[in-house]
């Protein structure tokens, strides 16, 4: 694997992708105690190394595992923490004319950091790198570990470990930090935090929303921002940090809209990550304007491919987008990528393995046109 493979490609992707049906098959084997969990874990591997070998085949540098071993993009992280619980009780949140199931997660005592799961599935992943490829590997932002434990369903039992929010980002920063390491030291030198928590807070609905719980928006935007800063400080310096910023991912549902405009000035401008992931494939993103207060030392990945439908985009349209955004942040700091993962979730969006694969292919063909 070359020193010089680093995140993000021109042409590049989030990272879950949609789980196969043998993989389907298998968990809901599993659940019945019809096989053992290490046939599971078997079957696991081998669609794992079935997804790395398809996306070498599309000729992306970027490998991933597809998340394929969790069940929701960041509440398994979460499990894998000291002081957290979690539970399957029916509830979830409220999308866009959907409600998505998630696991009741929260705090029994303090948060802190033990040997993480996630790693030793990096470096199950790690083995696949070659002279071409580097692996990725996503994690929740610490920001939206924050966000999960202070939510009104979640904060009666957070203050029985933390009595302000301060306390509480402090040991999440330490613990990432931790877990950063040990992610470090497995070999993994591309790592990305999804946040929807920069998504939440965007729009009139969250000012309403956060105005109806009386809670300053500001004082919001500037715990995520520092919650975020601190886990990376002493981060070693070849180790690259991306952050994809979403609104929301689950069976082809959002659950936020809204410009950046209004977090541009946190996240855009002061967030310490390498580059940014950006939702941008319809108008509930709003204009391309925020990206002025993206700071020099960043890069910026336009997601103008949507994965929330199996329809292909019009490939002069795109091209005509990143050059409007050019006008913003140089064409030399900008990527192209699909705006989300194909499966945030187990559910996963509404398009097929096939429809899925011709969406990174127009992804790539157009990052070739483009950027040469």
């Amino acid at each position: 694997m070359s020193n010089e493979l680093k995140t993000p490609f021109r042409y590049d992707y989030v990272g879950s992708f949609l789980r196969p049906q043998a993989l389907k098959d298998a968990k809901a084997q599993l659940r019945k105690n019809e096989i053992s969990k290490e046939d599971y874990d078997k079957i696991v591997d081998e669609e794992v190394a079935k997804l790395v070998a398809k996306q070498k085949e599309l000729g992306y540098h970027v490998i991933t595992d597809g998340e394929f071993r969790r069940a929701f993009w960041h509440l398994d992280f979460m499990w894998g923490f000291e002081g957290v619980e979690h539970e399957n009780t029916g509830g979830g949140i409220q999308f866009h004319g959907e409600l998505a199931l998630l696991d009741d997660t929260y705090l029994v005592g303090k948060l802190k950091a033990k040997p993480h799961p996630f790693v030793e599935y990096f470096k199950f992943l790690k083995q696949f790198e070659d002279e071409n490829t580097v692996a990725k590997y996503t994690i929740p932002a610490p920001a939206q570990t924050f966000q999960q434990f202070i939510i009104p369903d979640n904060l009666e039992s957070t203050r029985k470990f933390y009595e302000t929010n301060e306390e509480l980002i402090h040991d999440i920063a330490n613990a990432y930090r931790e877990v950063i390491k040990q992610f470090y030291d497995a070999g993994c030198r591309n790592l990305q935090f999804d946040d929807c928590t920069w998504g939440a807070v965007v729009g009139d609905a969250a000012k309403l929303r956060y105005k109806a719980l009386g809670i300053d928006l500001d004082t919001v935007k500037s715990q995520l921002l520092e919650v975020n800063n601190l886990a990376l400080e002493g981060k070693p310096e070849d180790l690259v940090i991306t952050s994809h910023i979403c609104r929301g991912n689950y069976n082809s549902t959002y659950f936020s809209s809204g410009a950046y405009d209004s977090v541009a000035d946190y996240v855009f401008a002061r967030e310490n990550v390498n580059a940014l992931l950006l939702e941008y494939d319809d108008e509930r993103s709003g204009s391309f304007e925020a990206l002025a207060k993206v700071s020099p030392d960043k890069k910026v990945v336009l997601g103008l491919i949507t994965t929330k439908s199996p329809k292909l985009e019009d490939k002069e349209a795109v091209i005509a987008r990143i050059k409007e955004a050019s006008k913003y942040v140089p064409l030399e700091r900008l990527c192209l990528s699909p705006q989300c993962g194909f499966a945030s979730c187990e559910i996963g969006n509404k398009l097929t393995e096939e429809e899925q694969w011709a969406k990174l292919r127009l992804v790539k063909e157009i990052a070739e046109e483009v950027w040469g």
